[in-house]
């Protein structure tokens, strides 16, 4: 695959039959994939062919291979145009997310309560593989209900207050949510897993903001140096994956109908207005509710912890999902248009003064959370105005290794050992799977974030650094 070099942090894949656009991948030379073991750039080649695939098929400094679309993709699509949606543009953990909350705790007051927070979060946490959640849905009504309300349904029901939704993008929920399109057996596997982490790189994790970029934006935010944090990093669980394999096997039956050829399968797609293009969105919309809903029941967790151990509040920074297609108007060419922007390991960054913004952010933007690998940095970071890919950026550290080769080269014991030894608590749900999130299995993360910032993506506000994790 090969890379003209346009700026410092700008890579450019020039357009050739069948793109449609050229690719553009935001990375440093350090940070672009290693095309004998990541195919990744491939896979930006591909998105390039999408129908109604304007600007350019674009790559986040985290990019790594995915299904269909890379990990850290970003494509929009004209509506208008005959533009399509793709469950591969999205992923299967629909609304996988991030959520940051505060507490009125200084770092100097963990160590007396660090063990029995961590113990208490712990045992608070549904998480792994199997079933257990903190809310048990036995009504099929209510499930339906989550999937249409997201957090304002959970809000409603007591598990938080309404400034929650003020600070959730789509004040807690996606709207034109249609139930009818999730599959039983969606609806199976989701039934029992609101309010849990899974597995995987999902975690909750007690931090600690060790820096301060900007200090109003900081302010704004709600955050300040040496503040305690809590980070929870999930998404729609076995729900958003089935409901991600149904559409695509959906698209690739009903794709010839439409007159559409992809060259890869994994890129099933549909016309945005078209009946399965509609389908898809509708049940996107309802994970995408119910990862909402699900952060919010594991915040309620987290907060009865913080208020019986520490006697601390918890309040909510921001909740935004980095694996979504959303309908947005951007200008392209100087028109604007109405386009189905795809971010798959990619997070939306508004600017300041965006009318998506609660009134309280709108002068500072945006908050972007960025987390990084197990024992390392995570970053709040901003919108800026004229940014380019669609108001979007990274997501994360992004992988470098599998979870397999992640395995070979540590035990998950002697993980929890040297994070444990750097005053890091550790409550994991297995050996392997701390094994499988080694820190050595990511890139690195402030290396992410300095390409991010410097290719005019965003700006960073804030660095967190962990000191206990609880982790799927």
């Amino acid at each position: 695959m090969e890379l003209v070099e346009e700026s410092p942090f700008r890579f450019r894949i020039d357009r050739r039959d069948p793109m449609r656009v050229p690719g553009v991948v935001f990375a440093s030379r350090a940070l672009l994939p290693d095309v004998g073991s990541d195919r990744s750039l491939e896979q930006v080649a591909n998105v390039a062919t999408l129908p109604g695939i304007v600007g350019a098929s674009y790559a986040m400094p985290d990019v790594h291979w995915g299904y269909g679309f890379p990990i850290g993709g970003v494509a929009a699509t004209d509506v208008a145009a005959g533009g399509v949606v793709s469950p591969g543009g999205v992923g299967f953990d629909i609304s996988c997310g991030v959520r940051l909350l505060a507490t009125d705790l200084d770092r100097a007051d963990l160590p007396r309560l660090r063990d029995a927070l961590m113990d208490g979060l712990d045992a608070a946490v549904p998480r792994g593989m199997g079933r257990g959640a903190v809310w048990h849905l036995a009504d099929p009504a209510e499930l339906d209900a989550v999937l249409r309300g997201g957090s304002r349904y959970a809000v409603e029901r007591g598990h938080g207050v309404p400034r929650d939704l003020d600070r959730c993008e789509d004040f807690g929920a996606v709207a034109d949510a249609d139930p009818a399109q999730v599959s039983e057996r969606a609806v199976q596997r989701g039934q029992g897993q609101v309010g849990s982490l899974g597995s995987g790189n999902h975690f909750l994790e007690v931090q600690a903001v060790d820096a301060v970029h900007d200090e109003p934006v900081a302010a704004a935010f709600g955050l300040r140096a040496g503040q305690v944090v809590v980070m929870i990093h999930c998404g729609s669980r076995g729900l958003g994956h089935q409901i991600c394999t149904d559409h695509v096997r959906a698209m690739e039956q009903t794709m010839p109908r439409h007159g559409i050829e992809v060259p890869d399968r994994q890129l099933a797609c549909a016309p945005v207005d078209s009946a399965q293009g509609r389908a898809y969105l509708g049940a996107m919309a309802a994970a995408a509710n119910y990862a909402r809903a699900n952060r919010q029941l594991l915040t309620s967790a987290a907060r009865r912890v913080f208020r019986r151990v520490a006697g601390s509040g918890l309040d909510l920074v921001y909740d935004i999902s980095h694996n979504l297609a959303k309908i947005e108007t951007h200008g392209v060419d100087g028109v604007d248009r109405r386009l189905c922007v795809h971010r798959k390991g990619a997070t939306r960054a508004l600017p300041p003064g965006h009318p998506d913004l609660p009134a309280d952010l709108r002068a500072a933007g945006q908050p972007v959370l960025i987390p990084g690998s197990m024992g390392t940095a995570s970053y709040v970071l901003t919108g800026v105005a004229g940014a380019p890919a669609f108001a979007s950026t990274c997501h994360g550290a992004g992988r470098v290794r599998s979870r397999s080769q992640a395995m070979k080269t540590v035990r998950g014991q002697e993980l929890r050992r040297e994070l444990e030894a750097r005053g890091i608590a550790v409550r994991g749900a297995s050996w392997r799977g701390l094994a499988e999130e080694t820190p050595e299995a990511y890139k690195d993360v402030t290396a992410v974030v300095d390409v991010a910032e410097g290719a005019g993506l965003c700006r960073r506000v804030a660095r967190l650094v962990p000191l206990g994790v609880v982790k799927g």
